[in-house]
């Protein structure tokens, strides 16, 4: 720091020891309730309610969901996975907020099949979309009350079509086939 901030620390300090305190604490509270206001100006305009209640309307923000899962791979070294509708980053960056949370999910490779279990929690089965092409399941939800949305990069391709989908107690569980290798190139029969 400055020589001339402490010496202004040390003169006002001298003259008035309390009042020096005060004028830092209320400009600690101010930088705070400006940087409320800054992040409250990044909310996507679906994490924000208002309702009625007995002291007058009031605003609801959130949910904010964030948290990370860390598994072992099968080379030995972890894997971490994060989900939620906020990304943290490093710095004076902004946080990254999404209007749709993204959902916990676990990629489950087997002899033939590739399952892959989330969590959405507090919808119906009916509100939940799936789409698979290719490499990617995708997983949608959107309702006012919850908003779920994962791109979920599978490690081989699948076939579409055999598919199949359970959802029970706030868990979804997708099971894909995966696409049978065809052999390369034709056999040629020697007469």
């Amino acid at each position: 720091m400055s020589n001339e901030w402490w010496d202004e620390f040390f003169r006002r300090f001298r003259r008035f020891p309390f009042s020096f305190f005060e004028k830092y604490w209320e400009d600690f509270f101010r930088e705070f309730e400006e940087e409320f206001k800054r992040i409250e100006e990044m909310v996507p305009k679906e994490l924000v309610r208002e309702m009625r209640t007995e002291k007058g309307v009031e605003r609801i923000i959130g949910p904010f969901v964030y948290g990370y899962s860390i598994t072992i791979g099968p080379d030995g070294r972890p894997i971490i996975r994060e989900f939620g509708n906020i990304k943290p980053r490093l710095g004076r960056r902004p946080l990254e907020l999404k209007g749709e949370r993204e959902p916990l999910v676990d990629i489950i490779p087997e002899e033939n099949v590739i399952r892959v279990v989330a969590e959405l929690p507090g919808v119906d089965k009916n509100d939940i979309q799936l789409n698979v092409a290719d490499k990617v399941l995708t997983i949608k939800v959107d309702t006012p009350e919850r908003k779920y949305y994962k791109e979920v990069e599978l490690p081989e391709e699948v076939e579409p079509e055999g598919a199949k989908a359970t959802y029970k107690n706030g868990v979804l569980e997708v099971v894909l086939n995966k696409k049978k290798a065809k052999p390369k190139g034709v056999s040629i029969k020697i007469e």
